[in-house]
């Protein structure tokens, strides 16, 4: 069974996938949520995030399905 860095990389790997696939960078994402570019760029370089922050970005780019 993977170890909870494996889950965490793994999960910001498909959130980072998806803001590629839509064309959305770092700041442009940070400006939809409400964040702050550097908080946006330190949860997906560490993997960091609850499924709830994982779920208001995929819905702010427009993405309503995720293939894992």
């Amino acid at each position: 069974m993977p170890d909870q860095s494996d889950w965490e990389a793994k999960a910001a790997n498909i959130l980072k996938a998806e803001l590629k696939r839509q064309g959305v960078t770092y700041a442009q994402l940070a400006e939809l949520i409400g964040d702050k570019e550097p908080n946006v760029r330190n949860k997906l370089s560490r993997g960091k995030f609850s499924a709830a922050f994982m779920l208001e970005c995929v819905s702010a780019i427009g993405v309503s399905e995720v293939r894992l």
